[in-house]
This record gives structure tokens, C-alpha cells and sequence, in this order.
């Protein structure tokens, strides 16, 4: 029988709202939707995409670090973005900066809107532990 191993960033809307920013279930990591989240879990820089989108990959490497799993075993990431056609470059920038040569599969979303007034950017990940790291 498989063990399930949660991770969360103990921000309070994890538990006013009742999820869980990370479950491992065998091999795959299924991440929560990123954001522009701090420690306290507040909401940094609204309306800055390329500044929300460094957070949510500061946040999501935490996620990376809890599991020991690395950027090369992320298989999957779901984008949502707020005015696609303004943030498409830099979402296409900070993609190759932060993943280098790895090429995940990626869907990327255009929404009118996300929880926080001025979210521009949420991301959701699949990892699979068992890709070479």
C-alpha cells in the first residue's frame, strides 16, 4: 500500500481553506497551486508578474527541497496567468530561467482573475521521484 507524505508552508489559508500545498503519493508529487505567498502567508507584489512569478518559484523550490526531488523530475506544470498576451514573455523568461534545459509539459491558462487582488500568476506541479535527479 502506497504512504501519502503532505507538505504544507503552515500559511493559515492552508487551513481556513482546507488544502495542502503537496501530497506524495508513491512516486508523484502533486503541488498546489504557487503564488506569490510569503512565510506569513501574505500576498507580495500585486500586479508584477515577473516579481510573483520569482516568489512562486521560491515557494515551489521549498515544496522541491521537503521531498529531496530536484527541477529535472518535474513532469507537469499547469500555469494560470491574468492578461496572457502582456505576461506571455515574461512567463517564457522566467520558464527558461528557471528550469534550464528541462522541459517539462506545460498548459498555460489565460483567466480574468485569481483569488488576491493583483495575483497575476498561479502554478500547479507534477514531480515523479523516480526520474533520475
Amino acid at each position: 500500500m502506497a504512504t501519502i507524505d503532505v507538505f504544507n508552508h503552515n500559511v493559515p489559508a492552508e487551513s481556513s481553506f482546507g488544502y495542502s500545498q503537496a501530497i506524495k503519493s508513491g512516486t508523484l508529487i502533486h503541488v498546489s497551486g504557487q503564488l506569490s505567498l510569503d512565510e506569513a502567508g501574505d500576498f507580495l507584489h500585486p500586479d508584477d508578474f515577473a516579481a510573483q512569478l520569482a516568489q512562486v518559484h521560491r515557494n515551489f523550490d521549498k515544496v522541491l527541497d521537503h521531498y529531496g526531488a530536484t527541477r529535472n523530475q518535474i513532469v507537469s506544470q499547469t500555469v494560470y496567468m491574468v492578461d496572457l498576451q502582456r505576461n506571455a514573455t515574461a512567463m517564457s523568461e522566467g520558464n527558461l530561467a528557471y528550469f534550464g534545459d528541462h522541459r517539462p509539459v506545460s498548459t498555460v491558462l489565460g483567466v480574468t482573475g485569481l483569488y488576491f487582488p493583483g495575483q497575476v500568476v498561479e502554478i500547479s506541479f507534477i514531480i515523479d521521484t523516480e526520474l533520475p535527479a
